[in-house]
């Protein structure tokens, strides 16, 4: 008998929510970091986004604030992972797709969602449930037949190495 799979591999939950975390690294917000990745029913990666600034809005002159007078935040230009995962598609329809996210949709992003054709969303977590935004989400996407549902995971962390060994 000769020598059998690995076992500990990572379920397509899993990697496709790593996907997201790791595209989560290229946000340049200080506090938030968020990443979302979409995949079609056949398990392909269609589209990858990450929260950040609009292209041509530079970084820099921009505010970064989460407190103070609206235009001297960073909410009024922001765009969420989830709108850049559905911009930055690769595919002409998102219909029966699967969005993954670490945190739960917020009102603005479930509507993309929505009108986008994605029926589930896969999250790791739900810390704002208790806001407006999360429970107009909620509605919308009940309303809609959008599935949500929080990733179980079987591991803590995942280590990504760049040098060779």
């Amino acid at each position: 008998m000769g020598i059998g799979k690995r076992e500990d591999y990572l379920s397509w939950d899993e990697y496709f929510m790593g996907v997201a975390l790791l595209s989560a690294q290229r946000s340049k917000d200080p506090n938030t970091q968020v990443g979302a990745c979409i995949v079609d029913p056949r398990n392909k990666i269609v589209g990858v986004g990450y929260n950040g600034f609009p292209t041509g809005c530079s970084d820099d002159e921009f505010p970064w604030e989460r407190e103070g007078a609206l235009l001297d935040t960073k909410y009024p230009y922001i765009c969420h992972a989830e709108l850049n995962a559905v911009i930055n598609k690769i595919s002409a329809d998102l219909y029966g797709c699967r969005l993954y996210v670490a945190l739960f949709p917020c009102n603005e992003c479930a509507k993309v969602i929505i009108q986008a054709g994605i029926g589930e969303v896969v999250y790791l977590s739900d810390k704002y449930e208790d806001t407006d935004a999360v429970r107009a989400s909620r509605r919308m996407f009940s309303a809609a037949g959008v599935r949500t549902r929080r990733l179980e995971v079987r591991r803590e962390a995942l280590e990504i190495r760049f040098a060779a060994e």
